[in-house]
C-alpha cells in the first residue's frame, strides 16, 4: 500500500527505513523524500513509526548513547 503518494513510497519502504534506524518522520523523508512534497503522509508515517520498535531508540531507551557526528574544526 502506498503512504506517499507524490513519490510513490510505500508501507513497506516506510517500514525498512525504519529497521535501517529511520526513527522520525523526518529522517524518513532524508531517506526517500516521503512526506516533502504535499505533506498528506505525514501522519501516516508517524504512526507506522509509532507501531514497531525503532533499532535506535532501543538501543537509547537501554542507556546508550547516541551516535554523534564530530564536526572538523574550522580553521
Amino acid at each position: 500500500m502506498f503512504v506517499c503518494s507524490c513519490f510513490g513510497v510505500t508501507e513497506e519502504q516506510v517500514k525498512g527505513h525504519a529497521e535501517a534506524g529511520a526513527c522520525t518522520p523526518r529522517q524518513i523523508a532524508s531517506a526517500c523524500k516521503a512526506g516533502t512534497d504535499c505533506g498528506g503522509c505525514v501522519r501516516r508515517i508517524q504512526a507506522l513509526l509509532g507501531r514497531g520498535a525503532c533499532p535506535r531508540r532501543q538501543l537509547i531507551d537501554q542507556g546508550e548513547p547516541p551516535l554523534t557526528t564530530e564536526l572538523p574544526e574550522a580553521a
